[in-house]
């Protein structure tokens, strides 16, 4: 199979199978008998050198026909293997079960998780979930402190803002999809983003920043969400800061790394943003007023956002991967510490006693960073746009009796994303059919914005007046009430007195 485009070539390239001229000029993918795969695919000129912490320039052009036929080297990140990463990371990868150029097939572009302190495309194979009939696109983007660092000298080199470079690069790449995916087959018209954990949360910043308006149609969000208010001291669920603050963070870190000067920072080796975190603050997006203008939940209150189609969820059992707490009194300490004066009633809310202190501390860590943040994001579109929500709660493990200890083990976070890509292992009962049904469903509302289909369990939409939530596991999945939804509100009236002085005083004093 072939993509057949008619176009002007230069005289040292011909058409053929699996040539495409894009943004720099003609590249070969592979081909093979129903796809075609494009892999490492430059969307803009490589941040380096003086480029390093600006935002994401045109793409170089290059002479020829360029082989994409192998992922990128991974961002720079914490690893062992040094040879894996690079600053030149700026690449995205194409699957496309397109016949011709006319196809307009709709497009689903994958952003990848991981806390925005690592992470890659190439942990992901886009080729099984591109069969049902949608072109998949994965992309990159920095993350760490090359992509999220704030500085007061990068601020002034650039207007007056920083900090937001890895985002800036998920809205070069969306742009560079809106100009180059109907020469794969694609629609530009039909546009979804998705991602998971980290990628969630950029999927929901992509929703509510200015920048991106127009560059999709619909959002898909696995465990993600950003509605909790700016916070000095981050938690889980509370990791926005304020310019300001990230720059103070960012002279921390500079000074961490003997670097006294911007000038400094840009002379470093990259190895230098290959450690681990330290204490000095975080790499995290920040509301810097210009890719993301403000605490997001006050703008989905005043409808300032970029009113799409949304597909959302969590896992039930995101805490196992976060909260290892066992000793009740350190766990109330630690509510106490970061929760305030709604400690107690979210004590209540989620209820300790014995052998279910581990059980309800994952659950509050659950809600706090990621089951609030979705339902309150469903809330708030359903309140306030016109476009459709959808609300999930993945829950799919072995069924263990009520009185064994792997009861209390559920879905972590994470697990849902090898189902969405249909390579998960089978493990679990009725896994084969809940990864068909995943699949299913996320390329449904792809193609139309509903997510439901002939044969598959009917999902009833979320809206104002219904809290409908569709249970994907393998034991039957159905509809029902959203799982929680009385401790979610306790969560709600804390992040609302959160956002007022008086709460916003006392988190950042």
């Amino acid at each position: 199979m072939a993509l057949a485009i008619s176009m002007m070539v230069s005289c040292s390239v011909k058409p053929g199978p699996g040539r495409v001229r894009v943004e720099g000029g003609w590249i070969q993918g592979t081909v093979s008998e129903d796809m075609v795969t494009y892999k490492g695919i430059p969307f803009a000129a490589p941040p380096v050198g003086n480029l390093r912490w600006k935002a994401p320039q045109p793409v170089k052009r290059w002479r020829g026909l360029r082989e994409t036929t192998q992922f990128a080297k991974n961002p720079v990140q914490a690893t062992d293997d040094m040879n894996s990463i690079s600053e030149d990371c700026l690449y995205l990868n194409v699957w496309t079960p397109a016949k011709s150029a006319e196809d307009k097939l709709p497009v689903m572009v994958w952003i990848y998780g991981g806390g925005f302190a690592g992470g890659a495309t190439s942990y992901y194979d886009g080729e099984a979930l591109a069969r049902k009939g949608v072109i998949l696109v994965s992309i990159a983007y920095r993350v760490g402190y090359l992509g999220f660092l704030a500085h007061p000298e990068l601020s002034a080199e650039a207007g007056g803002v920083s900090g937001n470079y890895g985002l800036l690069d998920q809205i070069a790449a969306l742009k560079w999809v809106q100009n180059n995916i109907a020469e794969f087959g694609g629609d530009p018209d039909n546009v979804t983003i998705f991602g998971e954990s980290a990628g969630g949360i950029s999927v929901s910043m992509l929703c509510a920043s200015p920048l991106a308006k127009g560059l999709f149609r619909r959002a898909i969000s696995e465990s993600g969400g950003s509605f909790g208010p700016y916070r000095r001291k981050s938690f889980p669920g509370e990791n926005m800061k304020t310019l300001e603050m990230a720059e103070a963070d960012g002279i921390s870190y500079a000074g961490s790394l003997g670097a006294g000067s911007l000038k400094e920072l840009r002379g470093l080796d990259m190895s230098a943003f290959a450690r681990p975190y330290n204490a000095t603050g975080g790499a995290w997006p920040i509301i810097d007023g210009y890719v993301i203008p403000d605490d997001q939940h006050k703008l989905y209150e005043a409808g300032n956002y970029n009113d799409v189609d949304i597909l959302v969820g969590y896992n039930s059992d995101e805490g196992a991967s976060f909260s290892f707490i066992k000793d009740p009194k350190k766990h109330m300490a630690d509510v106490s510490s970061r929760f305030g004066r709604y400690a107690f009633m979210l004590l209540q809310a989620y209820p300790i006693g014995g052998s279910t202190v581990l059980k309800s501390g994952r659950d509050l860590m659950r809600d706090a960073a990621f089951g609030w943040h979705t339902w309150a994001w469903a809330c708030l579109q359903s309140e306030t746009g016109k476009s459709n929500v959808w609300l999930y709660y993945f829950d799919q493990h072995e069924d263990y009796p009520e009185d064994s200890v792997q009861y209390r083990t559920a879905s972590p976070h994470g697990q849902e994303v090898a189902y969405v890509f249909q390579d998960a292992e089978v493990r679990y009962p009725g896994d084969e059919e809940l990864i068909s049904l995943m699949g299913d469903y996320w390329t449904n509302f792809a193609k139309t914005g509903n997510p439901n289909g002939e044969g598959l369990p009917e999902w009833p939409a979320f809206t104002a007046d219904s809290h409908q939530s569709m249970y994907l596991t393998g034991t039957g999945s159905h509809a029902g009430a959203v799982p929680d939804e009385e401790s979610l509100k306790v969560l709600d009236e804390y992040f609302a007195w959160r956002r007022t002085d008086a709460g916003a005083d006392w988190a950042n004093k």
